[in-house]
């Protein structure tokens, strides 16, 4: 895709400037979350402080948000409308860089994504037996070869563990004497519409598509350390729309899943208990709202003039927070389900990591150690520097997320890795297969 003429010009000199002022700096890596209340880009670069990948940083340089249009819980209804949100988060983010975008590793997520287990099988091809990588990548390509649903596609292969020869649990099996190499995976898929729809989209604004990328598995890669994943960790993202979530366990993934209520629907519960607007209601959220009514005074109150209501009307906070409290308490006991599925409830060692927009509620850590009995913070942004304030918003983890899961991809300098637990490459094969299909509709 070409973009116009106009952008290129704004930052084709300030992108010379950088690149002869800073030849140690790799190119842009942009990270593109369409959500259902905003669109959400981040823009990073890795930064090399010496000689050595060990001593690379990666770099948030600008962010950018706007109010989302035509997107309901994670599904797109409208291209026109996500083509012009998009282009206007966009330029602001090129504004704040003083560069161009020419791609980006873009998020999907939404109640059509689901995950199944998978297992692939081969035979060790070298004749001392001794496992290579281009075994590893056969038996994780055997294991992406499932029926999948009619009109899914495959978008994430996870491997889990490797069995050799009977051995099982293996983590690395590269370099290992064995005749018979197994790999159990968990395999995301999404539905073929919805990728279509969301490529569409954002080839239209003149973007080209590095991967796609599951938000919650871009969120957990920008706030977990390699310590947490390894003793058992779950990260929860609470948007408008959906509450997604990752368990990790010994460094892997062990299941993920996207649950049909979030923060949107607390708003709705308080525009009913309180008879006011939605848009009242998201205000008293937003400045008062709490999940841990025993902790407030009865003599607490608020008057919804003081928020743009009409009319003086009073209430008391405690009702407030009772109303929060029940509906979080409901998203908390979904969470729990998900995780009595995996026989994981309150197993955890390292407990539940919040990030997304409804993670902001006061009281949500005490009210989670409580319903969940598991220990739970706020997720930050790990291992990012940035001269900005939003890569310390818990909004824009996913965003972030996807510039530190981009520049881990560029510092290994191929996508075809399959390490880390992540997959073939961690990333998405759906971008590039439809690249030319989406293209060839475009005028």
């Amino acid at each position: 895709m070409i973009k116009s003429q106009t952008r290129l010009d704004i930052g084709a000199w300030s992108l010379g400037f950088i690149k002869f002022m800073r030849k140690d700096l790799q190119p842009l890596i942009a990270g593109l979350d369409i959500g259902s209340s905003a669109i959400r880009i981040a823009i990073g670069q890795i930064a090399n402080r010496g000689d050595g990948e060990e001593n690379s940083e990666l770099q948030i340089l600008g962010a950018s948000s706007v109010p989302s249009a035509g997107v309901n819980k994670g599904v797109i209804n409208s291209i026109e409308d996500v083509v012009s949100s998009v282009s206007a988060c966009l330029e602001g983010a090129e504004r704040m860089v003083g560069a161009p975008i020419d791609s980006a590793w873009v998020a999907i997520s939404g109640l059509h994504i689901i995950s199944q287990h998978s297992k692939g099988v081969v035979a060790v091809s070298k004749v001392d037996n001794e496992i290579s990588e281009e075994d590893v990548r056969r038996a994780i390509e055997a294991s992406r070869a499932i029926a999948t649903p009619l009109n899914y596609e495959v978008l994430h292969v996870l491997p889990k563990y490797f069995t050799i020869d009977g051995q099982s649990n293996v983590k690395d099996p590269v370099g290992m004497t064995g005749i018979r190499l197994e790999v159990d995976s968990q395999i995301i898929l999404g539905s073929s519409s919805q990728i279509k729809n969301l490529t569409k989209a954002v080839y239209r604004t003149g973007l080209e598509i590095e991967d796609l990328v599951l938000g919650i598995l871009a969120s957990a890669d920008a706030v977990l350390t390699s310590r947490q994943k390894e003793i058992g960790v779950m990260v929860v993202n609470i948007g408008v729309a959906t509450t997604s979530l990752v368990v990790f366990e010994e460094g892997e993934i062990i299941h993920t899943a996207i649950l049909p209520v979030g923060s949107e629907h607390i708003t709705n519960d308080i525009a009913i208990g309180l008879r006011t607007s939605i848009d009242i209601a998201e205000a008293v959220k937003i400045e008062h709202g709490d999940c841990t009514p025993g902790q407030i005074s009865k003599r607490e109150e608020i008057d919804l003039a003081s928020l743009g209501s009409p009319e003086h009307e009073i209430i008391k906070k405690q009702y407030l927070s009772d109303i929060i409290e029940a509906r979080v308490e409901e998203i908390l006991h979904m969470v729990d389900q998900e995780l009595i599925k995996i026989k994981r409830n309150a197993l955890l060692p390292s407990g539940v990591v919040f990030t997304g927009s409804g993670a902001k509620l006061a009281g949500l850590i005490e009210l989670t150690k409580k319903q969940l009995r598991l220990p739970a913070v706020l997720g930050y942004p790990l291992g990012v520097v940035s001269a900005t304030d939003k890569v310390n918003d818990l909004s824009f983890s996913t965003a972030v997320g996807l510039v530190k899961w981009g520049g881990k991809i560029q510092a290994e300098g191929s996508s075809n890795t399959s390490k880390g637990g992540w997959g073939i490459g961690g990333v998405s094969r759906a971008g590039s297969r439809l690249k030319n299909w989406v293209k060839a509709l475009i005028p």
